[in-house]
């Protein structure tokens, strides 16, 4: 049984997904800021996942719901 994976996303799809800029998603890449991602050759790939849990690892103030 082979598990079913999600495709990943490129700096793209990423920047607009969290409302910013591909140059914002590069700084942050950067500094070493941003959600975890990988190289797949000379190109940046995320893990819907990992974009997820640093997101959830964001929240700033409020309730959590």
């Amino acid at each position: 049984m082979t598990a079913v994976r999600q495709p990943l996303g490129d700096s793209l799809e990423v920047a607009e997904y969290l409302k910013v800029s591909v140059r914002t998603l590069d700084d942050w890449a950067h500094k070493g800021v941003g959600p975890v991602y990988h190289r797949v050759g000379k190109h940046r790939r995320y893990r819907w996942s990992e974009i997820e849990k640093w997101l959830d690892q964001q929240s700033n103030g409020g309730e959590a719901a």
